[in-house]
């Protein structure tokens, strides 16, 4: 799932040398909106493999973020792309280091997720918003070689590439905006309350933006 701004960054960003004759996993591969996969196909990969929590376009296989090496193995793909999925997982810290372990010295990871002002949408939770330097930190123990805002609303894109030598950072002390907290956190678990806010919160915003609509056209 992605908008136009993303399926233009992993065109211009996945080349043939990164792609062709490799083994390529996307995590979070249900086609909702518009996937990567013809660019990289394109390209003719060993392997294209689409991972997802459940069944739809461009799912190959069920599989968790966080079942990955347990499922396929440690340093099992050479391309790892993920897009608008990873704002939907619960423990993030887990997922990316999963994305790390299956990737193998000199692979490539490919992720587009969203950013602080990009309103909430379950998929099916909405956790998290990452910034640049959220990025930049969460990728301090890989070479990154694109990162940029999205243009066309909140978000971050980036590809980096795993080092020969990889020792993987501990991002443990690292705090990250919560849709849940409405602020930052180390957290990852978060009580029946906070969810009940988050939901009081998206329910007054949504009620709010159903109103205006009818207004809108009632005016019209």
């Amino acid at each position: 799932m992605c908008n136009s701004a993303c399926i233009e960054f992993g065109r211009e960003s996945l080349t043939r040398a990164d792609v062709e004759g490799k083994m390529v996993i996307e995590v979070g591969a249900r086609d909702v909106n518009g996937t990567l996969r013809p660019f990289a196909e394109a390209h003719q990969p060993a392997r294209y493999l689409g991972v997802d929590l459940e069944a739809g376009n461009g799912v190959d296989e069920i599989c968790n973020v966080y079942d990955l090496a347990k499922r396929f193995g440690p340093e099992s793909f050479d391309v790892v792309i993920s897009t608008e999925m990873i704002e939907h997982v619960q423990d993030w810290r887990k997922a990316f280091s999963q994305i790390k372990t299956i990737l193998r010295p000199g692979g490539i990871v490919l992720i587009t997720t969203r950013s602080i002002g990009f309103p909430y949408h379950d998929y099916p939770f909405d956790y998290w918003r990452y910034e640049l330097d959220d990025m930049k930190a969460i990728f301090a123990d890989m070479r990154i070689e694109s990162l940029e805002p999205d243009p066309l609303s909140p978000g971050v894109l980036i590809k980096a590439r795993k080092p020969d030598e990889f020792s993987e950072k501990d991002l443990n002390a690292h705090a990250l905006y919560s849709m849940v907290t409405n602020g930052r956190t180390t957290q990852t678990e978060f009580s029946k309350m906070q969810y009940f806010l988050l939901a009081c919160r998206t329910s007054f915003i949504a009620g709010k933006l159903a109103g205006a609509k009818r207004r809108f056209f009632s005016n019209a």
